[in-house]
């Protein structure tokens, strides 16, 4: 037990880490890659860090509007994103997730992925690299290391962790309690 209801399989641990990613000019990626993705919508938001002052405790509001700036921009919907990383330091961040992005219903997002919505084959692929809570919680690499796994996803070069014909991806990363949030949503060229 951590403290209750958490024990330690709901709790990613804090860990060092690095990533880097490369961004240009999409004529430019075509020059180093045959499979180029494309960032198409991103959206960042920021709520009170102060839990009590919240709205409602089981809603990031930041990650509600920053998926909503980043699905308009991006021209798609919930129902066209078929790979997520989403950020799950705890279990029922991942449940919050899917429902603050509009993947299900709010209250529904627990019942979905016991139901394997969220699984391999399910209605979206959510944390195909195991999220957070397998691989650690680098913080500052955290973002990044999601967009590693999106434009695996989305080259066809995930192994057995591949979804079958990806071709949108996207990221949510919170900091502060879910104060902040970031989503980005991905395309393959």
């Amino acid at each position: 037990m951590v403290a209750s209801p958490l024990r330690v399989f709901d709790c990613a641990p804090s860990s060092d880490g690095a990533a880097a990613v490369v961004l240009c000019p999409m004529d430019q990626a075509k020059k180093y890659t045959e499979t180029p993705v494309e960032i198409i919508g991103t959206g960042q938001a920021s709520d009170t860090l102060a839990l009590h002052h919240r709205r409602d405790i089981m809603t990031f509001d930041a990650t509600r509007v920053a998926a909503e700036r980043a699905f308009k921009m991006a021209g798609v919907t919930q129902k066209d994103v078929d790979v997520a990383e989403v950020h799950d330091n705890f279990t029922i961040s991942e449940i919050l997730a899917v429902e603050d992005l509009g993947f299900f219903k709010k209250g529904e997002g627990g019942k979905a992925t016991s139901e394997g919505r969220t699984s391999l084959d399910g209605d979206v692929a959510v944390n195909t690299s195991g999220g957070l809570k397998a691989r650690g919680d680098p913080i500052g690499a955290t973002g990044l290391a999601q967009a590693v796994e999106i434009v695996a996803q989305l080259r066809g070069k995930a192994g057995k962790r591949q979804v079958k014909d990806a071709t949108i991806g996207l990221t949510h990363n919170i900091g502060g309690t879910g104060a902040t949030a970031v989503v980005h949503v991905f395309r393959r060229v």
